[in-house]
């Protein structure tokens, strides 16, 4: 619509305008390069166009196929200036006469013999040789044959482009899948049917040179490699705690349980399998079996106490059941949030957070429903056994009863280590997304302006001979006149490098872009960088400026500045360069008076030079298909500004008079382009960077150097690419961790009815932080999007922790248990599953944090910063959190005495707390008992089930 609406005010002349969406999701998912020695290059890109095209497109899943390289068929008239000149007529002249009479037209409707008949004009030429012969009216009345005022070949167009494989001339031709279509089905279709035009055609080898969906594949089997993996090491700390098989086997049934439904419960949703959903997929491998093992080690603490495996499977089951669901929809609220970020975020993990929350739903149904079910009938009874007596526990038992004597010691000390670890994270540097490996390097070449195709042609042949010699690299496939995201220009190239798999090189692709630099340095007059997959430069900021020259002045400045930082290379903007042209100037008197307008002018050069524009060119019948007629001078009458000079124009009476006598010719410099952005000149600059540096670091670098080279008035700058996606990740993942935390307080809140226990178990999280941070500095990694994820994976399941205590805690003292025994004989009990989930969650996600496999790097730093956190956040929680229940009990029964008569009756606490409050100095130091229950002389007994077994 805004297109239509200015339609209006742009040159009638000019080719239509293509308004078009670029889907990220819709890139090509294979290229192949058609080669045929036995061809011309016309012929084989028809046969690419009329045979393998149409070929494809019929398949399922297919959505378009795009042919680059190659040329294609054009009738072409190039006249002879000089007779041209000596007849009086204009080039523009002879292309509207062939316009207007090679032409097929219908003309009507006749009624011949009582039938109605449809009239047509057929006037359009059959053979070449019958268009060389049509008539040209000269001024004078005089005719002429079009042979004579030139060469009427069947030819084909200028080329403005080409496509190399290894140096060779190839015509390539690019497979997009449909929306919703899979990669991987429609790769195999495609290749199926090229295997039978292979067939039925053994002289055009169709060669695949590059793919999308391998890296896809190869991340599929990696990241189901790593599920299996971190499930057997799960399951063998299950084994390594309990030292009994059954139960064992019990807790392991729960992963296939609860994963194979969430396949189908993603597929109803309409969700794929992709980086993102099967980063979700290994993400829960330890939390799909934590429910589990939370249940069946209670049970088995249950039945050492002399219990039958049905009474123990009952109330187990009953006494940790408020600990495991809260557990589950802390996680469920976690996580649900953050596949509704908007952005470029939210696209990024729309399918994610869904998948773990049905994952772990499925974990709770399993846990509650089948868990004590198998433990009830497969579990045969134990030998008793006391609980809490080993010297790990005793030792933790007592260590917990002095952090209780000196609780508020303990939360100083608490509140430090946050505090150092807070500071600690600025220790970290930051990313948007770790260096992936995916065995693909695309390089944009530049030629400075006023470079021929030729001249793009012999330079980008200079690369790839230079690329020949090292062995990591399989091939390389050269764009020319385009660059990697699209712009069309004779001088820029796209340079697509397939190294051999990852598994089979030594070096990595970050230091694999080193060497090839080091390659392409060596190349004269040629600019060179690298962009990623998503078609951007590593770091990228936007000028703006309604001041062009003031434009072109900053980023002069700034480039010269940082191409002397240390770390930045191939610093290089996509400012439209001036580029050389012919300018020509109307001298209006003169024109005025010989009636010539500035319009005939510009379409007698433009017509003489390159020909009408596509819309208004003649067309020939060719029989299966409409070939264009494109009418223009000799090509070597643009190299002579003489000539260009002596080119006639027609004048509003009909009279032909020389450029010259109506305009200036003269040569001069001018952009090539202008890029807007908010209505603003933009111009984008980017550089590569060292291997080693970080974003966050090199953005920090670049505004430094941007202080000091002080932009001119009027020129902003403003973060581009992966820079501006980084901000707008960094602000998604903060809200979406806010609303997960404020929808986990009130989900807290229902199940333990009370608000301040609730904010005990989220003054759990931030002892989380030091072990991320801790493992990052160790491994050196960047905080960047899957490290964001871990923390969110931390916020669900270190809450975790705090909840089991906190409820065990709870339930022990509504049976008139003191406080301090209740927190202790909680610590004792509830330790060994709180270290065995821990545990096994960290054993889950040790094959990811060694980055093996396609799309390892991606997965590394999650799993790193997840396991540290884990593991220090586990220890903390143990000692820490005790400390915090007594400090938020202690102010939920001051609340409840100072609100309290507002709402109800507030009851002074039992003879035994009255006493320690006595003892304390009048601090209470339990909750009060009219938050609680009435205590339990005894439970209610459940009646058993006679068992054959029994």
């Amino acid at each position: 619509d805004a297109i239509d609406k200015i339609r209006t005010e742009l040159p009638r002349s000019i080719d239509e305008p293509i308004i078009q969406k670029i889907d990220v999701e819709g890139q090509s998912i294979v290229t192949y390069a058609a080669i045929a020695p036995g061809m011309t290059l016309e012929q084989l890109s028809w046969h690419v166009d009329d045979v393998i095209k149409r070929a494809l497109l019929g398949l399922k899943g297919v959505g378009r196929v795009e042919r680059t390289g190659g040329v294609d068929r054009e009738i072409r008239i190039l006249l002879d200036p000089d007779r041209l000149l000596s007849l009086g007529i204009t080039a523009s002249e002879v292309n509207r006469q062939v316009r207007a009479t090679n032409v097929d037209l219908g003309s009507g409707r006749g009624e011949v013999g009582g039938q109605e008949q449809a009239i047509r004009i057929l006037a359009g030429a059959r053979r070449v040789e019958d268009l060389a012969a049509t008539k040209i009216v000269l001024p004078g009345g005089r005719e002429l044959r079009l042979a004579d005022l030139g060469r009427v070949i069947d030819d084909a167009t200028e080329p403005r482009s080409f496509a190399r494989l290894d140096g060779q001339p190839v015509v390539s031709f690019a497979v997009f899948r449909s929306k919703g279509a899979s990669e991987l089905s429609v790769a195999q279709v495609v290749e199926k049917k090229l295997d039978e035009l292979r067939k039925a055609d053994p002289s055009v080898s169709i060669v695949k040179i590059d793919d999308a969906y391998s890296y896809t594949v190869g991340n599929y089997h990696s990241a189901m490699e790593t599920l299996i993996e971190g499930s057997v090491l799960a399951v063998l700390v299950v084994l390594v705690f309990l030292r009994n098989w059954r139960a064992t086997l019990i807790a392991a049934i729960a992963l296939p349980l609860s994963a194979v439904p969430t396949f189908w419960a993603m597929e109803l949703m309409g969700f794929s399998l992709n980086l993102v959903s099967l980063l979700a997929i290994t993400l829960v491998t330890g939390i799909l079996v934590d429910d589990a093992i939370v249940e069946i080690e209670n049970i088995v603490r249950h039945m050492r106490m002399g219990k039958s495996p049905y009474r123990a499977a009952l109330e187990a089951a009953d006494e940790i059941g408020l600990a495991v669901i809260a557990i589950t929809l802390t996680i469920v609220a976690i996580f649900s949030p953050v596949s509704f970020m908007g952005g470029v975020a939210g696209q990024y993990f729309k399918q994610f957070g869904l998948t773990v929350a049905v994952a772990v739903l499925f974990s709770l149904l399993v846990a509650r429903l089948i868990t004590p079910m198998l433990a009830a009938y497969f579990m045969r009874e134990l030998p008793p056994e006391e609980h809490g007596t080993g010297p790990v526990l005793v030792a933790y038992a007592r260590f917990l009863a002095m952090t209780l004597r000196h609780r508020y010691t303990t939360l100083v000390v608490g509140l430090a280590m946050f505090a150092g670890s807070i500071y600690a994270t600025s220790l970290l540097p930051t990313a948007f997304i770790p260096d992936e490996d995916t065995s693909r390097i695309v390089v944009s070449a530049e030629l400075p302006p006023g470079a021929t195709l030729a001249d793009t042609r012999a330079t980008t042949d200079r690369i790839v001979a230079s690329l020949k010699g090292i062995p990591e690299i399989q091939n390389v496939l050269v764009i020319g006149g385009s660059s990697p995201t699209g712009s069309r220009e004779i001088r820029r190239a796209a340079v697509i490098v397939r190294l051999v798999p990852k598994s089979e090189r030594t070096r990595s692709q970050k230091a694999m872009k080193a060497v090839i630099s080091d390659k392409l340095a060596a190349i004269p007059d040629t600019r060179a960088w690298y962009v990623n997959e998503r078609g951007e430069r590593e770091m990228s900021f936007a000028l703006l400026s309604n001041d062009g020259t003031a434009l072109d002045q900053a980023v002069g400045r700034l480039e010269a500045a940082l191409r002397r930082v240390p770390g930045f290379t191939n610093v290089a903007a996509n400012a439209a360069l001036d580029r050389p042209e012919i300018r020509v100037t109307p001298k209006f008197d003169e024109a005025a008076r010989a009636g010539v307008t500035p319009e005939a002018i510009a379409e007698t050069v433009r017509v003489a030079t390159i020909g009408d524009v596509a819309a208004n060119l003649a067309k020939f019948n060719a029989g299966d298909r409409l070939v264009p007629i494109r009418v223009q001078i000799e090509e070597n009458a643009r190299t002579d500004l003489a000539r260009i000079e002596a080119l006639r124009v027609t004048s509003l009476s009909g009279a032909s008079i020389p450029l010259a006598a109506v305009a200036d010719v003269s040569f001069g410099r001018g952009p090539s382009a202008i890029e807007r952005y908010d209505r603003k000149r933009r111009a984008n600059l980017g550089v590569d960077l060292a291997q080693g540096l970080p974003l966050g670091t090199a953005r920090e670098t670049f505004l430094k150097v941007v202080d000091e080279v002080k932009l001119p008035p009027g020129v902003s700058l403003q973060p581009s690419g992966d820079a501006e996606i980084q901000d707008e990740v960094a602000a998604g993942f903060i809200r979406a961790m806010g609303t997960g935390l404020l929808i986990v307080l009130g989900v807290l809140i229902l199940l333990f009815a009370s608000v301040f226990q609730p904010i005990t178990v989220l003054l759990s999280l931030p002892l989380s932080f030091g072990g991320v941070v801790l493992g990052l500095l160790a491994t050196n990694n960047p905080v960047s999007m899957p490290v964001y994820i871990g923390l969110l994976m931390l916020m669900g399941i270190v809450t975790k922790n705090a909840i089991m205590l906190v409820d065990f805690a709870v339930e022990e003292m509504k049976k008139g248990i003191p406080r301090t025994e209740a927190l202790i004989d909680a610590g004792r009990k509830r330790a060994r599953p709180i270290v065995m989930t821990t545990l096994a969650m960290a054993a889950g996600m040790l094959p990811s944090a060694f980055a093996v496999g396609d799309g390892g790097e991606f997965r590394a730093p999650m799993a790193i910063a997840v396991i540290g956190g884990l593991l220090v956040s586990t220890v903390l929680s143990l000692v820490f959190v005790p400390s915090f229940f007594t400090v938020m009990d202690d102010l939920s029964w001051l609340m409840t005495r100072i609100f309290g008569r507002f709402v109800g009756k507030v009851d002074e606490p039992p003879e035994y707390l009255a006493a320690q409050r006595a003892a304390a100095g009048g601090h209470p130091t339990t909750a009060p008992p009219h938050l609680a229950s009435p205590p339990e002389t005894a439970r209610a007994a459940v009646p058993r089930r006679p068992l054959a077994a029994e």
